[in-house]
């Protein structure tokens, strides 16, 4: 076989024309409808006990088109300033004031769309009045407040282009409740914190469900009532006015106050472990509650040394913020990197439609009902070039001639998933020609990744790792393409790329 095209010539269009270059989806809709490019930890430079807390990784994040920075306040030993690290650790800590004036230097580096800052607040009330000053000190004009306590929709990546966003849980108040008897009393719960271990002993089984179904009702009350109050005019707010999307957690009633949750507008935070019990218990509830509110996934607590989870389970569930940590390496991060490829690497994926609609029953995208074949992605792999140029002689083990196999394959709903592989083909130079074809059926070809990894064969030893990427299928371009690689950690290489053809029947 031979391909009428000069290695060394291969077009500027072909790799250009691999994903397209522009915005292409519609950035009109609420940011609920949108996989939104998530951080975990994001100040951490390392692992999650012992690593630094800065502003570089902060920085990196954004520059890579990161849209959402999460950020851990505490008080300094002399309670007199704010500092972020990640609490009850031995990580060393950043001043918030340094991460504030890094993210509005960068925010818009990569993408002009919102940046939503969450954060972890572990502060008193003296202290979130300085966060107030410092933030609108800062962001300025770039702050985004919201008109009223209680939105109906969420804003749409359009309407907030160029704006920071601010999303934590409001202050602790005093919440007025029923006791048992029947009399009111006030006392400070944050919205969704469990009653006192004294308070529970005095109540029966019985009497603590009521109590839980009374302090469901105040708060759906309160929101009722917040929502009709009239939206007021600009002011210089204080640290609850900061406040554009209201941030909460659920408790192990998953099912119960999800359908609560319905009636709100919000973000609500679940750890990876009680995400995945929500999923299979009860996933159309998820994604029904992902229709106007945004869900963030989290990485679980065991995982010190920033690595990272599976996010096509949030995603296939509507799940919007699926929070990685960025200095972790690994292939589910280059999950997430291959999916924010996609509409230009701004950040923000719009979410197929199939996730907006509801049956004349109420029925929701259901992901694990097996669907037929919607389309085959055809993908032949041709030959690769530049790995002379990229690696030295020390990244591979050289006793014979180089072995190169691509690995090709599907990330996506369980039905799609696979993983070929080429065969290898011994080369006396550092340009394998494979010649090959591979074909996928695709269930839900909108949430599927391509998958495409190299490797040098190195028997007996472990294969040398030669390079990765992964492309949102759904934006892929048809035809013969120049598809670039990516080291461990996600940077490209200058030089290596594979010659493809890709073609979606």
């Amino acid at each position: 076989m031979i391909i009428q095209i000069q290695l060394r010539g291969w077009t500027r269009t072909l790799l250009i024309q691999l994903l397209l270059q522009q915005v292409v989806q519609d950035m009109t809709s609420p940011l609920s409808h949108y996989f939104i490019y998530t951080g975990h930890n994001s100040y951490l430079t390392g692992n999650q006990l012992s690593s630094h807390s800065s502003d570089v990784p902060i920085i990196k994040s954004l520059k890579k088109g990161v849209r959402a920075i999460e950020l851990d306040l505490w008080p300094n030993s002399s309670k007199n300033d704010v500092l972020v690290l990640h609490g009850r650790t031995l990580t060393a800590p950043v001043k918030l004031i340094k991460c504030l004036k890094a993210i509005k230097e960068f925010a818009f580096s990569a993408s002009p769309y919102p940046v939503i800052v969450t954060l972890e607040d572990h502060l008193t009330t003296d202290l979130q009045a300085k966060v107030a000053q410092m933030i609108t000190q800062i962001f300025g004009e770039m702050l985004y407040y919201s008109e009223s306590e209680c939105l109906k929709e969420l804003p749409s990546p359009e309407e907030l282009k160029y704006r920071i966003i601010i999303s934590t849980k409001p202050p602790k108040e005093k919440l007025e409740s029923k006791s048992i008897n029947g009399r009111k009393h006030k006392k400070k719960y944050s919205k969704g914190e469990d009653l006192s271990k004294k308070e529970q002993s005095n109540l029966t089984s019985n009497q603590a469900d009521d109590h839980q179904k009374s302090e469901h009702n105040n708060h759906f009350d309160e929101h009722n009532e917040a929502c009709n109050c009239k939206s007021h005019p600009f002011e210089a707010p204080a640290y609850k006015r900061l406040i554009a999307i209201t941030a909460g957690k659920l408790t192990d009633k998953l099912k119960k106050e999800l359908k609560f949750e319905l009636e709100k507008v919000r973000r609500v935070s679940l750890s990876e472990d009680k995400f995945k019990r929500a999923s299979v218990s009860y996933g159309t509830d998820v994604v029904r509650f992902t229709q106007k509110s945004i869900l963030r996934i989290f990485p679980k607590q065991t995982r010190f040394n920033s690595s990272n989870y599976n996010p096509i389970t949030g995603w296939i569930h509507g799940a919007q913020m699926v929070a990685f940590n960025m200095q972790g390496h690994g292939k589910y991060l280059w999950l997430m990197q291959g999916m924010f490829r996609a509409n230009a690497g701004c950040g923000y994926v719009k979410k197929p439609n199939f996730f907006m609609n509801v049956g004349p029953d109420g029925q929701v995208f259901n992901p694990k009902e097996k669907l037929p074949v919607k389309k085959t992605l055809k993908v032949k792999v041709y030959m690769g070039d530049g790995w002379h140029s990229d690696f030295n002689q020390t990244q591979f083990k050289f006793g014979s001639p180089p072995q190169f196999y691509a690995r090709i394959g599907i990330a996506g709903v369980s039905a799609d998933k696979t993983m070929k592989k080429t065969k290898k083909r011994v080369v006396g130079s550092w340009r394998p020609v494979w010649d090959e074809e591979f074909a996928f059926p695709l269930t839900v070809p909108e949430l599927a990744l391509l998958r495409i990894e190299v490797c040098k064969y190195n028997m007996p030893e472990q294969d040398d790792f030669a390079g990765q990427t992964c492309l949102p299928v759904f934006q892929l371009r048809p035809g013969i393409r120049a598809v670039p690689l990516y080291d461990r950690k996600g940077e490209k290489f200058g030089s290596v790329r594979l010659l493809m053809r890709f073609e979606l029947v």
